[in-house]
């Protein structure tokens, strides 16, 4: 009786206050409007999909717009043309800017095309300045040859030597340097080491597969200095006491041999699933997503963690002492995965129907009208109802970015470490 006095006396204790994440160093700020810019590899929709994801998941209390304007076949100089319709129309307050690969022309170095790219890149530099834009600079990804043989070799010296020109544009221009090359590169020659015949990106040689763009993702959030953790709380049983970060516990109380308490997240974990080959080669789930659960003081034994009464993951008591990282196991199955999915869900959602029914289906539609119709539009009168077109379509966009901020609402999750019979 005096056990269940004691307990019913602190289920009312808040373990810890809700501290949110730290970002003073993230490049994204609340309140940001985001556009990426580049060529086919941001048009696939794969590293700016998940770096979207990663940072919306993260930081679900913030507002934040991104916008893809990726075009098949673009260089820096068509980059630098397209500027204002792409990238000043949305008034963003924050860019990321991704060419070279096909300003090298698949060609050994040539220092005119350097030049051209070089031209290219300052002048969006330029208009980025004017319209008050932060922009993160992004090297080149590197291309995947078939063959075998140093990942380093051919086309890539070409599109090194262009990442050092963009290290120069971003120290020029007081913007964000970030090397996506190198890292990428590095992990290419780890797989090659282990077997020359590893290619570890999927697609195609030029266009990375959701693995390699998972990897590029990795690279830019790291250089976008995005914070590691999701959430961590540290519980003694015995006293039941502790701290936590970036989520709030309340209700705790002994249950049986384990603990009982509720949870409330400040933000959520992320990965693609489909990209889960690459994490043979790199530790992506576990380096961008610390959700971190440290537990003292229970009796020798194996315990289930379970999230509203599902089942996530089980630890020996000197595992939970020791602390482990859960990302992985709630992502898998459990209230959390299921919440990630429908966030993950409407920012496909949101990113699909504005490239699919705005961009491409609109502002980069070519029209051609056949000669049967008689309709003689005049240049002038075709753009005007192309920018009818695109006003009207853009009317939607509000609701399906209000859809991903429905999706991120947090609510607090019941958390039970319950001991394994043998």
């Amino acid at each position: 009786m005096r056990y269940r006095r004691a307990v019913l006396i602190t289920v009312a204790i808040l373990v810890s206050g809700f501290t949110p994440a730290r970002a003073d160093d993230c490049f994204f700020k609340d309140g940001d409007v985001v556009v990426m810019i580049g060529d086919s590899i941001t048009e696939q929709h794969l590293y700016s999909n998940y770096v979207e994801m990663w940072t919306v998941s993260r930081f679900p209390h913030w507002k934040l717009t991104f916008r893809n304007v990726g075009i098949g076949g673009d260089r820096s100089t068509g980059g630098r043309s397209r500027f204002q319709r792409d990238v000043v129309s949305f008034k963003p307050t924050a860019m990321t800017v991704d060419f070279g690969m096909n300003d090298g022309n698949y060609q050994a170095f040539s220092p005119e095309h350097f030049k051209t790219y070089m031209d290219g890149l300052q002048g969006m530099a330029d208009q980025a300045k004017a319209a008050k834009i932060r922009v993160a600079w992004i090297t080149p990804s590197p291309v995947e040859k078939h063959e075998d043989g140093q990942a380093r070799e051919g086309y890539n010296e070409t599109l090194e030597k262009f990442s050092a020109g963009v290290r120069e544009i971003a120290e020029k221009n007081e913007g964000l340097f970030i090397d996506q090359f190198h890292p990428f590169l590095e992990i290419q020659a780890k797989a090659r080491a282990a077997n020359p015949k590893n290619r570890i990106g999927g697609g195609d040689p030029v266009h990375p597969g959701p693995p390699g763009q998972a990897l590029m993702a990795w690279a830019i959030l790291h250089g976008l200095h995005f914070p590691r953790l999701v959430a961590a709380a540290e519980i003694d049983a015995i006293n039941l006491a502790g701290k936590t970060q970036n989520c709030k516990v309340t209700h705790l109380e002994r249950k049986s041999e384990g603990l009982a308490f509720e949870q409330e997240d400040g933000a959520l974990p992320f990965f693609p699933e489909e990209a889960k080959s690459i994490l043979r080669w790199a530790p992506i789930l576990d380096e961008l997503n610390e959700y971190s659960l440290k537990v003292s003081g229970l009796k020798p034994g194996r315990y289930e963690i379970r999230l509203d009464g599902q089942k996530v993951a089980q630890h020996a008591d000197s595992e939970l002492a020791a602390g482990v990282n859960l990302a992985a196991a709630v992502l898998k199955t459990g209230p959390i995965a299921g919440q990630v999915k429908r966030v993950w869900d409407a920012v496909r959602a949101k990113n699909n129907y504005y490239h699919d029914r705005i961009f491409r289906g609109v502002v980069l539609m070519p029209v051609q009208i056949p000669d049967f119709l008689d309709l003689h539009l005049t240049p002038e009168e075709i753009e005007s109802k192309r920018k009818a077109a695109v006003a009207d379509r853009l009317t939607k966009m509000p609701q399906y970015d209000a859809a991903i901020q429905k999706a991120l609402v947090m609510r607090p999750r019941k958390v039970e470490i319950v001991p394994v019979e043998n």
